[in-house]
């Protein structure tokens, strides 16, 4: 599991995260969810050592994420971050065999290149393995980033808003994908959502950030109430059932 034990960041006198206190179970898939600013995607990177927190611990399956030599953190967590700055002469092939690079340091074995494969096929970018990043919609470029994340096959994997410049189709295509890599591989994966029915249909658990703090941790059924909904988002929500489970209407 992952456990966040009085962690703290501080940014000012005004916005400041934490003290945080979370255990997040292993297997399956949790979302983080919340308002805008709330600090949904801080906690996400400091989870993932891509940001210093100011006191606290972190701990992913018993390593210390301060503590922890960079290459034996990469052989069980891997990151995919909102912001990408791709380059453009790569291939899709060629950008989602950096996710052997912890094990193969730039060198790809026969078997990197069988897992490489592996999750071209999976996240359906066969036909287009071959093609430079700069040739695909950004739909597909997101494809090709969450592709590589999966390729280093750590038991865990932290991805900041993989939705980003995905339409419905394509999201849903995405969450089914990261559900069936939660189950097939036996993943944990934390991700970060804006949508809170994509995040009901396709999590094991919500964790709700608001203000910097968690206010909510459980089940999509435990989460998903009229009133709770309500105040983390600062809207009127009516949760009703729909025909895959809840749903938040709001307007």
């Amino acid at each position: 599991m992952i456990t966040l034990t009085n962690v703290r960041k501080e940014y000012n006198s005004e916005v400041s995260i934490g003290p945080v206190n979370l255990e997040i179970p292993a297997g399956g898939i949790t979302s983080l969810v919340g308002p805008n600013g709330a600090g949904k995607s801080t906690l996400l990177t400091m989870i993932g050592r891509l940001l210093g927190m100011d006191s606290g611990d972190i701990k992913i399956a018993q390593y210390d994420v301060s503590t922890t030599k960079s290459k034996d953190l990469a052989k069980i967590l891997s990151i995919l971050r909102q912001e990408n700055h791709f380059i453009t002469k790569l291939t899709v092939r060629q950008l989602v065999g950096f996710g052997r690079f912890p094990y193969s340091q730039g060198r790809l074995t026969a078997e990197d290149e069988k897992i490489i494969s592996r999750y071209i096929d999976f996240l359906h970018l066969t036909e287009l393995e071959d093609r430079y990043l700069d040739q695909l919609s950004g739909g597909q470029r997101q494809r090709a980033y969450v592709a590589m994340v999966l390729c280093q096959e750590t038991d865990y994997v932290l991805l900041d808003e993989p939705l980003n410049n995905l339409d419905i189709a394509h999201s849903v295509q995405m969450m089914q994908h990261l559900r069936s890599a939660a189950q097939e591989f036996g993943r944990t994966i934390i991700v970060v959502l804006h949508d809170i029915n994509f995040a009901a249909r396709y999590s094991d658990f919500i964790c709700a950030v608001k203000s910097g703090e968690i206010v909510e941790f459980g089940t999509p059924e435990q989460v998903m109430q009229d009133h709770i909904l309500t105040d983390i988002f600062n809207t009127p929500v009516k949760v009703i059932e729909g025909p895959d489970g809840l749903l938040a209407c709001y307007h």
